[in-house]
């Protein structure tokens, strides 16, 4: 079945603000069997809305529109929504008091504006708001099935799972599609795709649907069947042989973050983490300690940005840093090896580089980065060549310090 999705707001349109919803839709309604064919963002104006509904409508059975729902004057999607549906506001008297107890329970008065998020249009099924003040609307027309919603994430989540959702799959009596990712880092999506290439043959000819899904530094593998859940074993034993293939580069499942995977390593082995920071200032210390629990197994960090910091704070000898340099095999294994002793810890990771976009040299381009880690059996280190753009550098070296780690903890040995 096809959907589409309408975004209103000029925030979106600016940049102001990232349109999340769409893509956190696209991808709810992907497992429910639901093909989302277009996503069209529109200004706060009432006949670019009027357009867009009347546009969508003639083309998909099911149209989701976000945004133009909050208390102020300028949102205006409750009024043009009479207009398109030939009807008008009402207060609702159930939502009323749903709103009432939402500011009373806060200890704050209601103003006229937050009155009027009762005013809803008449003859439309009322979806209830669970985290904020602006109802949810559902709508029928000719067979097809217009949905309105708040634009404030977390509120538009909860309608849509509390209320859309169920109420789809009523309607429409559609099946799931069941998906599982594998999750890899440290290969680029056409190395992987050459070296799936076998696998890839067999899970085709199985009928799944495979695709590559990278971002910066990892790439998330996919395996879909329209058959549900019953094909589970099927998929997971291709994704134990991918795996056991592939051990340096597959680190986790569905959506695992690598900090999470570390954190399970060290916390179920009882050990303890730090690190040596240069090019990467504290992004490894701070990707550690996103993970909740995390004070269990990290201990702290050094911020050792210049060279006379490497000397001063963890022991670098200047003569090491004069001859190899700060961005070097030599200096960032001393760090990690250094850091490790300081700190107390039974893993530490260190890195040097040149993140960019000055800095580089025909020897040492931007890009280079050096990761180390020191355990107590001793230390290694791996050089990286990543590219020009400095935050993706940062990002990449961050990923990959965080599964060297990981293959360190699990004695899995690195192909140079």
């Amino acid at each position: 079945m096809q959907a589409e999705i309408i975004s209103i707001g000029d925030e979106l349109l600016i940049g102001q603000t990232v349109n999340t919803n769409a893509s956190w839709m696209g991808k709810e309604f992907s497992s429910l069997g639901i093909s989302v064919a277009r996503c069209t963002t529109i200004s706060d104006n009432s006949s670019e809305i009027l357009e867009a509904i009347d546009q969508a409508l003639n083309r998909s059975k099911l149209v989701l529109m976000t945004g133009g729902l909050g208390p102020t004057k300028d949102d205006i999607t409750k009024h043009t929504l009479c207009t398109y549906f030939n009807t008008y506001l009402e207060i609702n008297e159930k939502v009323l008091e749903r709103v009432t107890k939402y500011f009373t329970d806060r200890g704050r008065g209601m103003l006229e504006v937050n009155i009027q998020q009762a005013a809803l249009p008449f003859g439309c099924t009322v979806l209830d708001n669970l985290q904020g003040t602006a109802s949810g609307m559902w709508f029928e027309k000719n067979g097809s099935i217009l949905v309105s919603l708040p634009g404030v994430p977390f509120e538009m989540k909860s309608i849509m799972e509390n209320e859309v959702f169920p109420k789809l799959k009523e309607y429409f009596n559609v099946s799931s599609i069941f998906h599982r990712t594998i999750l890899l880092q440290g290969i680029g999506e056409s190395f992987l795709a050459d070296k799936m290439e076998d696998w890839e043959n067999r899970i085709r000819f199985d009928g799944f649907g495979l695709a590559y899904l990278p971002s910066a530094g990892a790439v998330k593998l996919r395996i879909t069947s329209l058959n549900g859940e019953v094909d589970l074993p099927k998929i997971e034993r291709y994704f134990t042989e991918i795996t056991e293939a592939l051990p340096v580069n597959v680190y986790g499942r569905g959506e695992e973050t690598l900090s999470e995977v570390v954190g399970k390593l060290l916390l179920d082995r009882g050990l303890t983490i730090g690190t040596v920071e240069s090019c990467t200032a504290g992004a490894v210390a701070t990707a550690i300690v996103s993970t909740a629990g995390a004070s269990a197994y990290f201990m702290g960090s050094f911020l050792t940005y210049s060279n006379e910091l490497k000397n001063k704070i963890v022991d670098v000898n200047q003569a090491d840093l004069d001859q190899f340099g700060a961005v070097s095999e030599t200096v960032v294994r001393r760090m990690a090896e250094n850091g490790r002793t300081k700190l107390g810890v039974d893993y530490c990771i260190s890195t040097s580089g040149i993140a960019g976009p000055d800095g580089g040299s025909e020897e040492k381009p931007v890009g280079t980065i050096y990761i180390g880690i020191a355990t107590k059996e001793g230390s290694f280190s791996v050089k990286y060549l990543f590219g020009n753009h400095r935050d993706r550098n940062v990002q990449m070296a961050v990923l990959s310090a965080l599964n060297l780690l990981r293959c360190s903890v699990l004695g899995i040995i690195l192909k140079k």
